[in-house]
């Protein structure tokens, strides 16, 4: 049986299988350049057999990619992530509530990826998670979360290269040059970097993330020695856990539960960019190998580069330092420098300096990844202007690409005294939607498991299984639910205040209202355009589990492949609590 396209409408039954449109072969790259819409299907989502990207990411590109963080999207040098986001986080709720609320969210962003890593091994397609709100949940909905994803993307570059610029005056010498000065050089590296296509940008991240797994590995041989009294320019001596005592913190807290859900909120963002992983699996050569790898990884990741890193910050440096109030570049603001400076560490802070400027330059490599492979992937399937849909010969999406560097022009906005007024509402259009990407995710896996049973299949048939099934899902949507929650209160009632006012409310949730106008302008036009997408969502015995699909799975499908030839990452196995701590403790080895 072939599911190659043959001019069928969505939903059509050929040989008792539903026939979706044009099949995604993993194997195949891309061998031309073309604009083509493709054809679209009852449903009007359009799956086009053009429009491919290219296959340029290997194993060691998708393990740095994984990398990717950012930090709090509205305060602070976004860009630096882990290195300075963490700082109004130490200052509103203390060391205590930094360790529990990355942990909470670092749980949730594991078991997300898990759902996305089964999603995307199965179905290594254009725009990944988009398409799969789009094809298990609602159209509109995946319309307003990929538009808003990429508004995201698009508002952090400018905001990034700013950063840079910001950071960059940590270092006396670059007193009285003016920022278009080093505005224009990162411009034009991001250029050159997009002229290589996604191998550039993998071979980009794999060099910057390395330097910044050796910085994370140093600090925290640092940290040790610090907190000992092994540096002989600190007079502290051997310090412990003093900073979780009176007067500095109340256990480790600082402003109660109120300053915890800060915590909680900042610790979301602090994540975003992990998911670019999934993003990738159109880009890359084996995403059946390398996706669960780099998915399975994350957990050691977050265990070892941000909860141990912050807690080590957390005791070698008071959250109630004066040193966070010195005037001077954001990046002197970073907890990481002030614990070293604090231990009268000469040097070291100015290359900690460059590696937090490292970290900019690494997201504003991402920027141009997230937004141009959404962004393309709404196009190609009816839901963006066609020309956005092309790609060239080499795979490279260029029309969308051009857009995102136009968009790092708006950098030059900072030249102005307002400037920074004026980024801060760009990037509130941008707030808190990677909460509901997270959250769309995970509702994505639980629906698509139900009809993957509906339609009779077993899980023996996943080439790849979420190592805690739904219920991972389950408590990633939990999770990010409890996030919003936060986000609203602090949003009302933030640290310090000002209480209940209206321009601070909607600099940190104005993306909340930006994703429901996105969504009803989709159902709107689909009301009179596309009827299939009236519903309120997709019912589960309509969910296509077959396009996209790649063509080994469909073989196996099928018949043509026995079951147990398939080579699975994960096969689950009975032998109930026990087997499942059996193969967790797989996961964390």
């Amino acid at each position: 049986m072939s599911f190659q396209h043959d001019g069928a409408g969505l939903g059509e039954k050929h040989n008792g299988l539903p026939q979706y449109g044009q099949a995604h072969d993993s194997s195949s790259d891309n061998e031309k350049g073309h604009n083509s819409m493709g054809i679209p299907g009852e449903d009007g989502v359009i799956t086009t057999e053009n429009n491919e990207l290219a296959r340029g990411l290997k194993g060691r590109h998708m393990q740095m990619i994984a990398m990717q963080v950012l930090p709090d999207s509205i305060g602070g040098a976004i860009g630096a992530g882990l290195f300075v986001g963490s700082a109004g986080a130490f200052q509103s709720g203390g060391p205590a509530s930094v360790i529990i609320g990355f942990t909470l969210v670092g749980i949730m962003i594991y078991f997300m990826m898990q759902a996305l890593a089964e999603l995307a091994v199965l179905y290594p397609i254009n725009g990944a998670f988009t398409m799969y709100i789009c094809r298990f949940i609602d159209p509109s909905w995946g319309f307003a979360c990929g538009v808003e994803y990429a508004i995201s993307w698009l508002t952090v570059l400018p905001f990034e290269i700013s950063a840079a610029c910001n950071i960059i005056h940590y270092w006396p010498g670059s007193e009285g040059i003016n920022n278009a000065a080093w505005i224009v050089p990162l411009l034009v590296a991001l250029v050159v970097i997009q002229f290589f296509g996604v191998k550039g940008y993998g071979e980009v991240e794999f060099v910057l993330s390395a330097m910044k797994i050796a910085a994370c590995i140093g600090f925290m041989i640092l940290g040790i020695i610090i907190n000992c009294g092994g540096v002989p320019t600190d007079d502290r001596g051997y310090i412990g856990n003093r900073y979780f005592k009176e007067p500095y913190s109340s256990a480790g807290f600082l402003n109660g539960f109120h300053g915890f859900c800060g915590v909680f909120t900042t610790a979301a963002f602090a994540y975003t960019g992990t998911e670019l992983t999934g993003l990738a699996a159109a880009e890359t050569a084996d995403p059946k190998k390398e996706i669960p790898k780099a998915s399975k990884q994350v957990v050691w990741r977050i265990a070892i580069f941000y909860i141990v890193n912050l807690a080590l910050v957390g005791l070698v440096l008071p959250a109630n330092s004066p040193l966070y109030d010195t005037p001077g570049a954001t990046s002197r603001h970073s907890p990481f420098v002030l614990a070293i400076q604090l231990a009268g560490i000469k040097v070291l802070p100015s290359i900690f300096n460059a590696v937090i400027l490292i970290a900019v330059m690494s997201v504003a490599n991402s920027c141009t990844f997230g937004s141009t492979r959404t962004l393309q992937a709404l196009a190609a399937n009816g839901m963006g202007p066609k020309i956005a849909a092309y790609v060239d010969k080499k795979g490279r999406p260029l029309t969308v690409v051009g857009l995102q560097l136009l968009f790092g022009c708006l950098a030059f906005v900072n030249l102005s005294p307002k400037g920074g007024t004026i980024f801060n509402w760009l990037l509130s259009l941008s707030g808190i939607t990677v909460l509901f990407v997270f959250a769309s995710i995970g509702v994505s896996h639980i629906r698509f498991r139900m009809a993957w049973k509906l339609n009779g299949h077993s899980l023996d048939e996943l080439p790849y299984q979420a190592s805690a099934g739904v219920y991972g899902s389950y408590i990633c949507v939990l999770i990010n639910v409890l996030a919003l929650i936060a986000s609203f209160y602090t949003s009302l009632y933030p640290v310090g205040g000002p209480n209940l006012d209206a321009e601070t409310f909607f600099i940190n949730y104005l993306a909340g209202p930006l994703l429901i106008f996105l969504y009803a302008c989709w159902k709107i036009y689909s009301w009179f355009y596309v009827p299939a997408h009236r519903p309120l969502y997709i019912k589960i015995k309509d969910i296509d589990i077959y396009s996209g699909m790649r063509q080994g799975q469909r073989d196996i499908i099928n018949g043509v492949v026995p079951i147990e030839e398939q080579t699975s990452f994960q096969a689950e196995k009975k032998g109930g609590m026990a087997g499942w701590m059996k193969k967790s403790v797989q996961v964390l080895i």
